[in-house]
């Protein structure tokens, strides 16, 4: 591990991953695991933006709120529980869960894989080049011999609006890792950071309203899921207000409440505002205009994660930037098959690009997961009925109650849920599955294997979930199919 020294320093490594969040580290494990040489440029925390300010604090924010919940939809323990969630806890837990901001730990876990770590803000400066400046002292150039891995992440977008810099709005960063809880909290946006803050942020005690542009939450999703979320979170007091845009904001002196503007010709008066309403690639500042390729761009990649656009086939994009799933697991995934591609092709071995092979991120087309922490939970892998349709494919949905699951109505009181699979007729195997209700991001593996092993659904009928377990929705949706 190294603070860059040395104006004239040059050092030459087989590979260089600009970013050490867990895509970044993922790769610098895939490439010593191949036998070659790595260097890892960070300019802020190592562990990224999912380890201190989104994955890994939402998580540990939002466990408290569901525990909570779920005791209070259980006839017995919800006598058990009174009162509110002791926000001083909840803040103690999500600190221990980052570290405290600290990166030791994780700057310990690239040395010890034999990656060596350069702290800096990295900028190509020609092919196969990195120049890395420091907090203090000169810069230091790194050359790599096979490859450069660009794994930078991305950046909260945020409006055009007036006002809005005096606004001082909070993006995830501010939402995952403030310690005071606004008494009036608006969230602007209805996707996974929209709607995850909304729990977090009402169960420990703010007031939230939940601004819509659109007609319902988690827009890209099955539309039922959106409804079960909205009314889960209506439920628990959120105001969730669709059809509605902010076209202004006010926070003289950039202090006290903020008044916000509605499309409707209302207005909103809150004590801080977060806007989840989009990402853009961290690229306009690393050197892509020296390779050919424009600043702030995403980078188009090949199936093996390699930049299409860049001449000597060395430029490597993986996560957020490539703008495949932004999603911290998917980014993870692409880093193991680029990795390996990069150690493959560094070692002169053939690759195995073709759909689903060792070097191929088939998964990012085809079977992409994702959960929703929410209460209630969302979560889904594969198309949607109306993206499969879209692409091409003759379909048959099947929908399934899972409130009439014995699993679930033992997990609650009450339980509100629904189950959908999307069927190849053609191919007879799955092309999606989600889920929506308490308790449903532990079922979604067992759909991504189904979705991604292209599992006949006759086979399916073979595999028997366990009485009385949530899981059992499997055999309802079977059955379903069936008819």
């Amino acid at each position: 591990m190294s603070d860059a020294v040395g104006a004239s320093s040059v050092n030459t490594y087989d590979v260089i991953v600009i970013g050490a969040g867990p895509v970044g580290q993922t790769a610098a494990e895939r490439v010593r695991a191949g036998g070659l040489s790595v260097a890892v440029v960070e300019k802020e925390l190592v562990g990224g933006e999912c380890s201190y300010w989104a994955c890994i604090p939402s998580k540990a924010l939002l466990r408290p709120v569901i525990a909570l919940a779920d005791a209070r939809r259980v006839d017995g323990a919800r006598e058990a529980v009174g009162g509110s969630l002791d926000a001083r806890g909840v803040f103690g837990r999500r600190d221990r869960a980052v570290s405290s901001w600290d990166d030791g730990g994780q700057a310990d876990l690239l040395a010890g894989m034999g990656a060596e770590l350069v702290r800096g803000h990295a900028r190509l400066t020609g092919p196969r080049q990195v120049t890395v400046t420091p907090s203090e002292g000169p810069p230091v150039t790194l050359t790599a011999r096979h490859a450069v891995a660009v794994a930078t992440g991305s950046d909260a977008v945020l409006p055009e609006l007036p006002g809005i810099a005096e606004a001082r709005p909070w993006t995830n960063r501010e939402a995952t890792d403030s310690s005071a809880v606004p008494e009036r909290l608006a969230i602007v946006g209805a996707g996974g950071v929209g709607v995850e803050m909304a729990s977090a942020w009402q169960g420990l005690g703010s007031a939230v309203t939940l601004l819509v542009r659109g007609s319902g939450l988690l827009p890209r999703m099955e539309p039922f899921v959106g409804d079960v979320v909205a009314k889960g979170l209506t439920e628990a007091g959120v105001d969730v207000r669709v059809h509605v845009s902010v076209t202004g904001l006010r926070r003289p002196g950039g202090s006290g409440p903020v008044t916000l503007t509605l499309s409707d010709g209302g207005q909103l008066e809150a004590d801080e505002v977060l806007f989840a309403t989009g990402r853009s690639p961290r690229t306009d500042d690393i050197g892509l205009e020296t390779v050919g390729l424009t600043p702030g761009d995403w980078l188009e990649t090949d199936e093996t994660c390699r930049v299409r656009a860049v001449e000597g086939a060395w430029l490597y994009a993986m996560g957020d930037v490539n703008h495949h799933a932004l999603l911290t697991h998917q980014g993870k995934y692409q880093a193991r098959i680029a990795g390996d591609a990069i150690s493959a092709r560094a070692n002169g071995q053939s690759l195995d690009t073709a759909p689903w092979g060792a070097h191929a991120a088939t998964a990012d087309v085809h079977a992409v997961p994702q959960i929703f922490f929410s209460d209630p939970e969302a979560a889904a892998v594969g198309l949607s009925a109306a993206q499969a349709e879209q692409a091409g494919h003759r379909v048959r949905v099947v929908d399934v109650d899972l409130g009439a699951v014995p699993g679930a109505y033992l997990y609650a009181d009450g339980y509100q849920g629904r189950a959908r699979m999307v069927v190849d007729l053609d191919h007879g195997h799955l092309l999606g599955v989600t889920f929506a209700g308490p308790g449903v991001g532990e079922l979604l593996h067992s759909a991504t294997v189904a979705v991604s092993g292209r599992i006949p659904v006759e086979r399916l009928w073979h595999a028997v979930p366990c009485f009385p377990s949530i899981s059992e929705v499997w055999l309802h949706l079977m059955k379903a199919y069936r008819g």
